[in-house]
């Protein structure tokens, strides 16, 4: 699993790539830790390199979500396609945060 960041603003956006798995699942929590550490808590993950999001990896994703609200952020998601598209929609977490197409949506959003 890889991130890379870049500052839009107020918004951090992170390109998240590889799988989102049980053995991923505590980098991306420190991850999200880190970020909340450098002042960043209105954070866009772009996940049009994920490749595969198990159900560790929605829990982290909640987990996240929980950090971020408590430091009066936010978590929006991009650029879903196919299994983790599907994820997101069976799980219901396609509900439960913002979703956008692209980038550019996100931070207009």
């Amino acid at each position: 699993m890889e991130f890379t960041n870049t500052k839009n603003g107020d918004k951090l956006v992170v390109l998240v790539s590889g799988r989102l798995d049980a053995i991923t699942a505590p980098e991306f929590d420190a991850e999200c830790k880190t970020w909340i550490a450098d002042g960043n808590t209105n954070v866009i993950a772009d996940l049009t390199a994920l490749e595969y999001i198990s159900s560790a990896g929605l829990r982290s994703v909640l987990t996240a979500a929980k950090q971020l609200k408590g430091a009066q952020g936010g978590l929006a998601f991009c650029g879903l396609s196919g299994m983790v598209e599907e994820v997101f929609s069976v799980s219901g977490f396609s509900a439960m945060f913002p979703l956008f197409n692209s980038i550019d949506e996100a931070l207009a959003g």
